[in-house]
């Protein structure tokens, strides 16, 4: 905690405005306004200084008696031993083996939905092809027909 019980900052700022305020009486007048904002201020921090630390030192010091009181607990180590038959071990690994077939049946199910509309997407694709290259067709005849009868005329 050292020597001044943490108020180092607290005690050099104050050190510094107490000279600051010896300073004020042997400054020119032209500086009084000056050197008046400057004490003001240096004393303003040596009292924010000094209810910071106290701040501090009030916040460890029940912070350090908690941890004091939880340390004297003792912690005493439980074990739990299970005991299983094996006909008990048989009888759920027969389970767990008819649940693991379930889920795979299932993720089977849902790999081929998956194939199924992949084919559907591809095919879906296809018709929009085709369907483009219908109108990029029907654009082209329309195209010829009013170049045959710009040409006609």
């Amino acid at each position: 905690m050292g020597y001044l019980g943490n108020h180092l900052a607290t005690v050099i700022v104050s050190i510094f405005a107490a000279i600051l305020s010896g300073f004020y009486y042997l400054s020119a007048p032209e500086l009084h306004f000056i050197m008046l904002l400057a004490v003001v201020i240096t004393w303003f921090l040596a009292g924010i200084c000094w209810v910071a630390q106290k701040s501090a030192d009030y916040a460890h010091k029940h912070d350090h008696s908690e941890k004091k009181s939880s340390t004297n607990i003792d912690h005493k180590p439980q074990t739990v031993r299970a005991t299983a038959t094996n006909d008990e071990l048989n009888s759920a690994k027969a389970t767990f083996t008819v649940e693991l077939n379930e889920l795979r049946d299932t993720v089977k199910l849902k790999d081929g939905e998956i194939d199924r509309l992949k084919q559907q997407i591809a095919s879906l694709e296809t018709l929009v092809q085709i369907e483009a290259l219908k109108a990029e067709l029907a654009n082209l005849k329309v195209l010829a027909s009013k170049e045959k009868a710009a040409n006609k005329k």
